[in-house]
């Protein structure tokens, strides 16, 4: 007996082609053949929770895309996999290389500086960058920095936000960190962001999408194994969005197995996945 035919609900390849459409034009999420079961799994609790008796009537109650179902469904269909200082090499790099240079040429004047972490998921990417910000730009009178950490999914923001961990999710920021800029909840069953990271970041809603309220410009971006999830065009589209809202010498952060030619947009690679942008236009990318 094959594991379809024990399936709770009826799931033909016509339903998972109109998933796979609109996740794409609502998300830009390309979602390959091998993932039906990981739709099916997931889309199955919503239909079971919604008290549906079939995909073809989950697939008409998310019609109105402004609907509070639509949303779940964008969220449940949205890979959330993140930890504290994921890819570690981005974090020194940072820390080493990028933050005393925006210290420097900042100092005397200007002292605006703003970070974009898209795709932020539960938040342990922005309270990572807060704390290495915290550790290497500390708070001085006159300065203006601002972390800006964006998702699609509505779900993870409000953790994010709340900046809320339970025990075993914090492991990785080492015990000096833990102490400075976490407290204990519970008896150090969860612990709390405190104040002088969560005062940093500020959390949206923003789909990649769509047009984007921000105008910039941003002195580093972090976009983590998001754009592996898009094709080829909607990847290159996104790659010069991000790069026309960097500040000259700004810096791209891309996970770790998403290249890109840095030149053909305007940008010149400083490591792994570490792109700076350059003064020159990018070169046409149609």
């Amino acid at each position: 007996m094959t594991y379809e035919a024990v399936r709770e609900f009826d799931f033909s390849e016509n339903d998972f082609r109109r998933i796979k459409d609109l996740i794409k034009v609502r998300a830009g999420i390309d979602l390959g053949s091998n993932k039906q079961s990981l739709v099916y799994g997931r889309l199955a609790r919503r239909i079971r929770a919604l008290g549906l008796a079939s995909f073809s009537e989950y697939l008409t109650s998310i019609e109105d895309e402004g609907s509070d179902e639509a949303r779940r469904f964008v969220n449940a269909i949205t890979t959330n996999v993140t930890e504290f200082f994921r890819e570690n090499h981005h974090f020194e790099f940072l820390a080493r290389t990028v933050l005393p240079a925006l210290w420097s040429r900042f100092e005397h004047a200007g002292k605006r500086v703003r970070f974009w972490s898209a795709g932020c998921s539960s938040g342990e990417e922005p309270y990572s960058l807060a704390m290495v910000v915290r550790e290497n730009m500390p708070a001085s009178p006159g300065w203006d920095i601002k972390i800006l950490a964006t998702d699609l999914d509505t779900d993870v923001l409000a953790h994010a936000s709340a900046g809320l961990y339970v025990a075993d999710r914090i492991e990785k920021i080492g015990p000096a960190r833990l102490g400075r800029f976490f407290e204990p909840v519970d008896g150090g069953a969860a612990y709390q962001a405190r104040e002088t990271i969560r005062s940093l970041i500020t959390f949206k809603q923003l789909n990649l999408m769509a047009p984007w309220p921000m105008q910039g410009p941003f002195d580093v971006i972090f976009c983590r194994n998001v754009v592996i999830y898009f094709d080829e065009p909607t990847k290159v589209k996104l790659i010069g969005r991000y790069r026309e809202l960097l500040r000259p010498d700004g810096h791209l952060f891309l996970g770790h197995s998403e290249s890109i030619a840095s030149a053909v947009f305007g940008l010149a690679s400083c490591g792994k996945t570490i792109h700076r942008r350059l003064s020159a236009p990018a070169a046409s990318t149609t």
